[in-house]
């Protein structure tokens, strides 16, 4: 049994809070009677219509998808530029992807799509400390004080630290005056690196996002994606478990 807003917002007719609207505006009926009452729970072999209409409960769907830059990490814009929508086969377009948490529109790299509300809660829920790898193009070169600077954290406010978890100098390109660097981080603000490495000296050129808790680009070449295992869904799922 599960909660009557709970399957319509899965029909993706609307979403839970419009869906608790439409069942207390009387537009919802289950077997034929019309429901008002927000707490009514529901079989998935009721007959559940809204204004008259059968609902469907939509198949979950998890997509992992290699973000370029020059992409907001939204469904739609208002000022019509481009989002990681617009990267996806039109075969997805009646699932109401949206994405689970955000990259910058001048961040690269891994991001992951999907319609389970309860699974994109769970995975933005900072409590669960997600780690999450970066690649960081840098310009100037980066010596081997400021990677340990880097290592004890940076102070971005009066109250903010960031302090990744892991540090490594990848590439020094003297020829060019840039330094590229791997951080693994648990925090998911990715402006939170710019403002880490201008605080250091060094401004941000690009940077991607390479890993997301044990899932990587692996096999996804920049623009494009991938449905998810079923046995990575429920990885993903088992998360924070206690065994």
């Amino acid at each position: 049994m599960e909660r009557l807003q709970k399957v319509i917002a899965q029909s993706n007719v609307a979403s839970r809070r419009e869906a608790e609207k439409m069942i207390v505006d009387g537009r919802v009926a289950v077997n034929g009677k019309v429901i008002t009452e927000l707490g009514t729970k529901v079989n998935r072999t009721d007959r559940i219509t809204v204004d008259g209409k059968v609902i469907k409960v939509a198949t979950k769907k998890y997509l992992l998808l290699n973000k370029p830059t020059g992409y907001l990490s939204t469904t739609k814009d208002d000022k019509k530029r481009r989002t990681i929508i617009d990267l996806i086969s039109t075969e997805y377009k009646d699932d109401r992807l949206y994405p689970v948490g955000r990259l910058d529109y001048d961040t690269a790299g891994l991001i992951l799509l999907t319609n389970d509300g309860e699974l994109t809660l769970k995975l933005t829920n900072p409590e669960m400390e997600l780690e999450k790898e970066y690649f960081v193009r840098v310009k100037g070169i980066v010596i081997r004080k400021k990677i340990v600077e880097l290592r004890n954290g940076i102070s971005i406010g009066e109250k903010q630290k960031i302090k990744p978890i892991e540090v490594n100098l990848i590439e020094l390109d003297k020829e060019n005056q840039s330094t590229l660097i791997r951080l693994l981080l648990v925090d998911d603000k990715n402006e939170d690196i710019r403002k880490m490495m201008e605080v250091l000296g060094f401004p941000v050129k690009n940077i991607t996002r390479t890993s997301y808790s044990f899932l990587t680009l692996e096999g996804v070449k920049r623009g494009g994606y991938r449905e998810l295992s079923v046995h990575e869904v429920r990885k993903l799922h088992s998360i924070g478990t206690k065994k």
